[in-house]
């Protein structure tokens, strides 16, 4: 007897990526995750991920990736905050679409660029940014494909053909997994923003400033500390009982309590072997 599989009214999530170079170790600005792909661009969905990624309206964002050009984050309280947000379309078939941010620093400097060389704002952008990479990626980005030897690649990959886009990501999105060590020793995954806020049961706000900046956040009596690490977000929840450990470790001995926070766990044989295995894992 045949067993009839049932089809799903779950949708498949989009695959915006086939190709994924990690960067994320370079010192900033230049520290990012150079995310290609080789099949055709769904447009859609590619616009409401980065949208969401980036808070730039969909239909900006759906703009950008049709005609190019950049996205400048509105001022808060009469001041600029945030930099830029960019698409450079080259020829098709000659070189990919590639999109990138700008910080305040290197929005500052692209604009001085343009006016001091007479260049188009976007060219200075894409100069200042590409600028800042690691020699590396500088020297692939030279190279067709870069630089990819397609003899290597996955057939299913391969078969998409050259390059399509580019996005060089630097955001913690739901392409980007996170491990969090919980206090009973799971290593527990999550992707966006609004998965780890559900995770934990606070707000996407509390959220996207913990993983954005560090720190610690209390919850329930517990508390769940960040430490960014290279620019990336390395997640912690202890329990009440080991939070008021790291409490007597800061009044007695002084210490800052994410270091007293590190001691307790590494005093925990059940964190300790989430650690051990996070380590063995080369982490996320």
């Amino acid at each position: 007897m045949f067993k009839i599989k049932k089809q799903s009214d779950k949708p498949k999530p989009a695959i915006l990526y086939n190709v994924i170079e990690d960067y994320s170790e370079f010192n900033a600005p230049g520290n990012v995750t150079a995310c290609a792909m080789t099949h055709q661009e769904d447009l859609p969905a590619h616009a409401k991920v980065l949208s969401e990624s980036y808070e730039v309206p969909l239909d900006t964002m759906t703009t950008l990736l049709t005609e190019g050009g950049f996205y400048v984050y509105p001022e808060i309280g009469g001041l600029l905050t945030r930099g830029l947000f960019a698409c450079v379309i080259g020829p098709i078939g000659v070189v990919p679409k590639q999109t990138f941010v700008l910080d305040l620093m290197q929005f500052a400097e692209a604009e001085h660029m343009a006016r001091a060389r007479s260049l188009a704002f976007l060219d200075a952008a894409f100069h200042v940014f590409t600028r800042t990479l690691p020699d590396e990626l500088k020297r692939k980005l030279q190279q067709k494909n870069l630089g990819i030897d397609y003899r290597t690649l996955d057939r299913a990959v391969a078969k998409g053909g050259d390059i399509k886009y580019i996005d060089f990501r630097k955001d913690w999105s739901p392409h980007f997994k996170r491990l969090c060590i919980m206090p009973d020793g799971r290593l527990v995954e999550t992707g966006g923003v609004k998965e780890f806020a559900q995770l934990h049961g606070i707000t996407q706000a509390q959220a996207k400033t913990l993983v954005e900046q560090g720190g610690t956040l209390e919850v329930n009596g517990e508390i769940l500390a960040c430490q960014i690490v290279n620019g990336r977000p390395a997640v912690a929840r202890f329990t009440a009982k080991n939070y008021a450990k790291a409490k007597e470790l800061v009044a007695t001995k002084g210490l800052h309590i994410m270091d007293a926070l590190s001691e307790v766990a590494y005093n925990d044989p059940v964190m300790m072997r989430s650690l051990v295995r996070k380590e063995l894992s080369g982490g996320r």
